[in-house]
């Protein structure tokens, strides 16, 4: 069995349950995710299965959030299940959101929050966290494409908005950060990825259920539907020379290129001057 899963992860479950869970079905120890999800949050989860964990780094990584901001308070974990650390009465406006969400746009730099799992000298952040040990975070470089307010709720304080963004972005610390930058506190209540690189919620298979192998095959995307790459048809001289891990000659640009058989991905090489040279070979 050799492809992707597009798994709807619910809330309340880690990304490892769900690995844990294909992998009991399956049978298959080759399986693994991309990007982690943290319990609190639900949505895209693209599982790869076989030797389809070979080419998560080939895999588009923009990702795509709604997150539900709650202003007026923050919070240890900048989510709804840590501690209140700061609370204030300022009340907020749409208007206000808006402006203050043009200066998230593009290229920042954000702190990542004490209660994830980032390790420095060997040890996650959040175990830091747990013992009340005080630890240097360096900030983070991230990308914003797009940030917008899709929905906002007066009375209880509350907006819901979409962000599209690079990979390693923390959405949690946009909720702080845009509490800071308003002159009030915020925390994230809800978080639901849409997107994660070309897996989209749209086609996204509820993990529940997922609950037999049948129901796996039949969800299953060849690595040929995702991976956003040129294709190349192997001959039979070609493809015992790429078996054994073997440069061949095609004339084509430079770049990244899939050397396939039968439909089927042999290797994936980069190809420069002419000369197709190996990168992994399946």
């Amino acid at each position: 069995m050799f492809g992707f899963l597009n798994i709807y992860k619910p809330r309340g479950i880690t990304s490892h349950d769900v690995v844990s869970k294909i992998r009991r079905i399956t049978k298959i120890k080759q399986i693994g995710h991309t990007g982690t999800l943290d319990p609190f949050a639900e949505g895209v989860l693209p599982v790869c299965i076989g030797k389809a964990t070979r080419l998560i780094e080939y895999l588009n990584d923009d990702k795509a959030y709604i997150g539900t901001v709650q202003f007026g308070q923050s919070t240890t974990t900048y989510d709804l299940e840590g501690e209140i650390v700061h609370t204030s009465h300022k009340c907020t406006d749409i208007k206000m959101i808006k402006n203050a969400l043009k200066k998230f746009i593009g290229d920042i730099t954000q702190i990542p929050p004490i209660y994830s799992a980032i390790k420095i000298n060997g040890k996650k952040l959040y175990e830091y966290a747990r013992k009340g040990e005080k630890i240097d975070i360096t900030p983070r470089k991230a990308t914003i494409q797009n940030i917008k307010i899709l929905n906002f709720d007066f009375e209880k304080q509350q907006a819901e908005i979409y962000i599209e963004c690079s990979k390693g972005t923390y959405i949690r610390s946009i909720a702080n950060d845009l509490g800071e930058e308003l002159g009030t506190y915020a925390h994230l209540v809800k978080l639901v990825r849409t997107k994660a690189g070309d897996f989209q919620i749209d086609n996204a298979v509820k993990l529940e259920t997922i609950d037999n192998i049948e129901k796996i095959t039949s969800n299953l995307i060849s690595p040929l539907n995702i991976l956003n790459y040129r294709t190349y048809d192997l001959n039979k001289n070609e493809l015992i020379k790429v078996s054994n891990g073997n440069s061949i000659n095609i004339n084509q640009d430079d770049g990244m290129i899939l050397l396939l058989n039968n439909n089927e991905i042999k290797a994936v090489a980069d190809l420069n001057s002419g000369i197709a040279k190996c990168k992994k070979v399946f």
